[in-house]
C-alpha cells in the first residue's frame, strides 16, 4: 500500500498558506477561550452576583465537555477532514461568547461556558493537528510545528487585548468583540483556508469502529501527556504565588512571567529548524525534564533563579505541546490519527481542568516544596515515554485522497 500523500496541487506556497491561516485561527481560538478566563472571571462574578470560584467551576466544566467530545471529533476529522469541523468550532465559540455577553444569571453564564467547551473540543490543537494529519499524513510534523509557532503567541495577544477591552468597554462588550472576530476572521480562515478533501476516508467513517486499542504505547502516552499538562495547568494558574513562596520579588515574578511565552516559541523554533531530523519521541523525553531542572535551580537559588526556571519550564512545555501531535503520528502513523488524538487528549483535558484546584491545595500545605511534586510528575512522564516502543517502519495504509486544488 502507498502512504497518504497530498495532491500535486498543494505546492510549498500552498502549505505555507495553510500553516499561516490555521496558525492565525488557532491564535484566535486560544486567546478567546483558554486565555479569556483570567480577565473575565472577576468581572463576570461581580456583575452576575456570583463568586469567582463559581466562574472557574464553569470553565472546568467547559474543559470537561471538550475532553468528552475529543474522540468523536477526531473520528469525524479522520473521515471528513478538519475543514468543516474547525469552521463549526468558530460558530460554537461565537455562540458561547454571545450567550455569556447577554447572560443575566448564573445558569445562562454556565451555558455560555459550556458552549465554549464544545468550541474548544472542536477547535483547539487536537482538532488542528488531526486536520493537518488528514491532509499531509506522515509529513504533518512540519505544519504541526508551524501552527504552534504562531499560536504560541496566543497569550501574548489575548491577555493584553482582553485586559484592555474589559477596562475600556467592559467584559460583555469584550466577549462580543471576540465573537465578531470568530465570525469575521476565524470562520473564513478555517472554511476557505483549508482544502476540501476529494473523498472521505474509510478509516474514520462515522459509525465505524476504528482499529484503535488502548495498548501499552497508548496508555504510556496518555499518562505522559496528562501528567505534563497537569503541571502546566497548575503553574499557569498559580505561578505568581509559587514564585513568591520561593522567595522571588515582585519584579522577578513579573520578568519570569514575561519569559514564559517567548521560551515556548523559541523551543518550538529550535525543534523546527535544528531538531527536525531527531525523532519526536526523543525530543519529548528530554523536554519533559526541563521543569525538574528549572525547579532544582529555583529551590537552590531562590528568587534569583525565577527567570531561568521559567525559561526551562516554558521551553519544555513548548516542545511537549508539539509532541501531543507529532509523537502519536511518528509511533502509529497517520491511520486513525485524529481518533487517537481524541483518546489521548481526553485525560489531558481532564487533568488540566482540575490542576488549578488540586495544586492550590498542595500549595496551601507544602508551599515552595510543591515543586518536588511537580518535578516528580514530570520525571514520571519522561520515564513513561522512555518505555514507549517504536514499531518497525512499514508502508502506511491509504487514509483517503489528498486535498483538491
Amino acid at each position: 500500500m502507498s502512504e497518504p500523500r497530498e495532491a500535486p496541487a498543494v505546492k510549498d506556497w500552498r502549505k505555507t498558506g495553510i500553516v499561516l491561516g490555521l496558525g492565525t485561527a488557532q491564535t484566535l481560538a486560544w486567546a478567546s477561550s483558554y486565555y479569556l478566563i483570567a480577565f473575565v472571571a472577576g468581572p463576570q462574578a461581580a456583575d452576575i452576583g456570583s463568586s469567582t470560584s463559581m466562574i472557574y467551576a464553569a470553565f472546568t466544566g467547559a474543559l470537561l465537555v471538550a475532553a468528552l467530545l475529543g474522540p468523536r471529533v477526531g473520528r469525524t476529522i479522520d473521515h471528513l477532514g478538519g475543514r468543516e469541523v474547525l469552521a463549526v468550532s468558530n460558530l460554537l465559540f461565537a455562540a458561547g461568547l454571545l450567550v455569556m455577553a447577554l447572560a443575566a444569571s448564573v445558569p445562562v453564564l454556565w451555558l455560555g461556558w459550556l458552549l465554549m467547551g464544545a468550541g474548544m473540543g472542536l477547535g483547539l490543537y487536537d482538532a488542528a493537528f488531526a486536520a493537518l494529519g488528514r491532509i499531509y499524513g506522515e509529513n504533518a510534523r512540519g505544519p504541526i510545528t508551524g501552527i504552534t509557532l504562531i499560536a504560541g503567541f496566543a497569550s501574548t495577544v489575548g491577555w493584553p487585548l482582553t485586559s484592555w477591552g474589559v477596562d475600556a468597554f467592559g467584559w460583555r462588550s469584550t466577549c462580543m468583540g471576540w465573537a465578531a472576530a470568530h465570525m469575521l476572521l476565524g470562520l473564513p480562515l478555517n472554511l476557505f483556508g483549508l482544502p476540501r478533501l476529494v473523498r472521505p476516508s474509510e478509516s474514520g467513517k462515522a459509525g465505524s469502529s476504528p482499529a484503535v486499542v488502548m495498548d501499552r504505547n497508548m496508555w504510556l502516552m496518555a499518562f505522559a501527556f496528562a501528567a505534563a499538562w497537569f503541571v502546566a495547568g497548575a503553574l499557569a494558574a498559580h505561578l505568581p504565588r509559587l514564585l513568591e513562596l520561593c522567595g522571588a520579588s515582585v519584579s522577578q515574578i513579573l520578568i519570569a512571567g514575561m519569559v514564559l511565552g517567548p521560551a515556548q516559541v523559541l523551543a518550538r523554533a529550535a525543534e523546527a529548524f535544528l531538531m527536525s531530523q531527531v525523532h519526536p519521541l526523543t525530543i519529548s523525553r528530554v523536554a519533559m525534564l526541563g521543569h525538574p531542572v528549572g525547579a532544582a535551580m529555583v529551590i537552590a537559588g531562590g528568587g534569583a533563579m525565577a527567570v531561568p526556571f521559567m525559561g526551562l519550564h516554558g521551553g519544555g512545555h513548548g516542545i511537549t505541546t508539539i509532541a501531543r501531535g507529532t509523537v502519536p503520528l511518528a509511533v502509529f502513523g497517520p491511520r486513525d490519527y485524529g481518533y487517537r488524538l481524541g483518546l489521548l487528549g481526553a485525560p489531558t483535558r481532564i487533568t488540566q481542568a482540575f490542576a488549578p484546584l488540586v495544586f492550590s491545595l498542595v500549595l496551601d500545605h507544602a508551599g515552595a516544596a510543591s515543586l518536588y511534586l511537580t518535578s516528580a510528575i514530570c520525571i514520571a512522564a519522561s520515564l513513561a515515554l522512555w518505555f514507549v516502543k517504536v514499531p518497525p517502519k512499514e508502508a502506511a495504509p491509504v487514509v483517503g485522497s489528498g486535498p483538491s486544488a
